[in-house]
């Protein structure tokens, strides 16, 4: 089974796009690792030990190591998840709050986004057009899937090769949580 890499940010749509894969199939994997307080020099490790072990990884640290893993394992393909910038940031700031991890750390540059909203939705921009600048000439290779709005089989069956599915399933939503 070819390998599957979610590259979005966390609250993008990430674990409704995890029970998607498992309901097709995929041994799926992610978050990973996001409380090791020795994340930054503990990442490429656990991701080359984990790697083998499954079909689609997503969430943390995963966004973090697409370049590397492109090299590692060139017929992959890459699901960029993303939202829009203010509904991200409400999520991250509902969900997060002041909790501080090594991972956002690594990831911001500070660990809680609230008070940092600034520093986390330049962050999030910037990933998001990196990745879109990576792959470029590689439309084949990267889905751009807006979850949050909607998005989903439609979008995902044809990019992996496979039949349409009813009901994409959405899982993790705030009002959920409450």
């Amino acid at each position: 089974m070819q390998k599957i890499f979610g590259i979005g940010f966390h609250k993008t749509g990430t674990t409704s796009l995890n029970v998607a894969l498992s309901e097709i199939g995929y041994r799926v994997t992610g978050p990973n690792a996001v409380n090791d307080p020795k994340i930054e020099s503990n990442m490429f490790k656990m991701c080359h030990d984990i790697v083998p072990l499954f079909d689609a990884f997503l969430d943390n640290p995963w966004p973090l190591l697409y370049q590397k893993i492109d090299k590692l394992y060139p017929e992959s393909k890459y699901i960029l998840t993303v939202r829009p910038i203010d509904q991200w940031i409400e999520s991250i700031v509902t969900h997060f709050g002041s909790q501080t991890t090594e991972m956002r750390k690594m990831i911001y540059g500070v660990g809680f986004p609230l008070g940092n909203e600034d520093i986390y939705k330049e962050r999030y921009e910037q990933h998001n057009n990196e990745a879109l600048k990576y792959f470029t000439n590689r439309p084949n290779d990267l889905l751009v899937l807006r979850i949050t709005e909607g998005e989903g089989w439609e979008k995902l069956a044809p990019f992996l090769g496979i039949d349409m599915i009813d009901d994409f399933p959405h899982k993790n939503k705030a009002i959920d949580r409450q």
